[in-house]
């Protein structure tokens, strides 16, 4: 009895200091949260001088997008990490096996409405063709590699939701397309050296060419990388739903 009502007691302690450094902690972001907001509000409007030398330099890009000429140019090295974070992201998503031994498997036991096959049949050309679109325009307009790399995406994420299609990331195949941007980026990177003198300084007569064969092959990366990510997030879903399931047939049962 001394034990249980020591345990109570403990149990107590503990609930009121963890109530307590949830507090402190709520405070402490509070106020420093609203000191950001402080300064922020109350600094001055800076000159936009790095704006204005994009601008004034746009003509020396290959492109005529400001933002495009920014991400895959003037600061071309930002880009390149930030494929490579999405393809170590893929790396620690990978699956540790799979049944398929192909780069494609259609599955033709489960079952499907045939409306929902005449609508995957309608969206998933459009995407491809939308996803193409923005590729393109991305040099002279809103668009580029991440946009046309998430609508790519979805069009693999339709397939993989009506479950007739299944993919095997593990295929070599499946691991060049998710390694293709970062390593045509590091190629493009490294050949522009001997001309320029520096890496991914690329020469004003080919810049517009290299620009989109780097926005090729990251979108294509960035399309299977989604993909892979939202697979593997379903999956995980699914196994932490099949136990409860499980639960509850015992349930009923008895």
């Amino acid at each position: 009895m001394f034990n249980k009502l020591e345990f109570e007691e403990n149990a107590k302690k503990t609930t009121r200091t963890s109530r307590l450094i949830k507090g402190l902690s709520a405070v402490t972001i509070g106020l420093l949260g609203s000191m950001l907001v402080l300064s922020v509000i109350s600094a001055e409007k800076a000159a936009p001088e790095l704006a204005q030398t994009a601008l004034d330099s746009i003509s020396l890009s290959g492109v005529e997008n400001p933002v495009t000429a920014v991400l895959l140019n003037f600061r071309s090295y930002d880009t390149l990490l930030e494929i490579a974070v999405l393809l170590i992201v893929a790396v620690a998503m990978m699956p540790e096996s799979s049944r398929n031994t192909s780069l494609t498997a259609a599955n033709s036991r489960v079952p499907t409405h045939p409306v929902l096959i005449g609508l995957i049949r309608c969206v998933i050309p459009l995407s491809v063709i939308l996803s193409a679109y923005l590729l393109w325009t991305g040099a002279y307009a809103p668009g580029g590699a991440f946009q046309a790399g998430a609508v790519l995406a979805g069009a693999g994420v339709a397939l993989l939701l009506v479950k007739r299609w299944q993919l095997n990331y593990l295929r070599l195949s499946a691991r060049a397309f998710m390694a293709l941007g970062l390593a045509v980026f590091v190629i493009v990177a490294a050949t522009v050296i001997p001309a320029t003198g520096r890496a991914l300084n690329y020469p004003a007569d080919y810049a517009g060419a290299l620009i989109l064969i780097i926005e090729v092959a990251a979108t294509l990366s960035i399309a299977f990388v989604l993909i892979l990510l939202v697979d593997q997030l379903l999956n995980m879903a699914n196994k932490q739903v099949k136990p409860q399931d499980t639960q509850t047939e015992g349930l009923d049962k008895s």
